[in-house]
C-alpha cells in the first residue's frame, strides 16, 4: 500500500491524483477562477475605454486547470500509459473544446472561449484519469 501526502487534492506519495473527483474538482474549481479573473480583467478594460466588455479571449480560463494537468503529469513516471494517455486526452480536450467554442462562436469571446475551456476541462480530465490508470495497470 501506498503512502497517501495530505491535502487536497489527495494525492499518492508519488504525487498522482488519487480520483477522478477531486481531478475534476480542483480543475474546474480552477477554470472558475479563471474565468472570473479573465471577466474582471475584460470588465477593467472595458471600463478605461480600451474595448467592448466580452471581447476578450475566454480560454485564458484554462490556465490554472493545465497547471494541475501538467502538474499530474509530471508525477507519473515515463511510459507509454503517461506519454499515450496524455496525448489522447490533449487531442479529446482540444478537439471538443474547439466543436463546443465553434457551435458558440454568435456568442461573445468571452462566452465562447470559456465554454471551450470547460468543455477541454471535463474531457481531459476523463480521458487523461481513466487512460492513464487503465494503461499503468496494464503496461506494469
Amino acid at each position: 500500500m501506498t503512502e497517501q501526502r495530505s491535502g487536497f487534492p489527495r494525492r499518492d506519495a508519488e504525487g498522482r491524483i488519487l480520483t477522478l473527483g477531486d481531478l475534476l474538482g480542483v480543475s474546474l474549481a480552477g477554470l472558475v477562477v479563471g474565468v472570473l479573473a479573465v471577466v474582471l480583467f475584460d470588465w477593467a478594460f472595458a471600463l478605461i475605454g480600451s474595448g467592448d466588455f466580452g471581447r476578450s479571449n475566454g480560454w485564458l480560463a484554462i490556465i490554472l486547470p493545465a497547471w494541475l494537468f501538467w502538474d499530474d503529469f509530471r508525477a507519473w513516471e515515463f511510459g507509454a500509459a503517461r506519454v499515450v494517455s496524455g496525448l489522447a486526452a490533449t487531442t479529446v480536450g482540444v478537439v471538443a473544446g474547439l466543436v463546443v467554442a465553434g457551435l458558440a462562436a454568435g456568442l461573445p469571446s468571452l462566452l465562447s472561449g470559456a465554454l471551450g475551456a470547460a468543455t477541454f476541462t471535463l474531457g481531459y480530465a476523463v480521458v487523461w484519469f481513466h487512460g492513464v490508470h487503465w494503461l499503468a495497470r496494464r503496461t506494469g
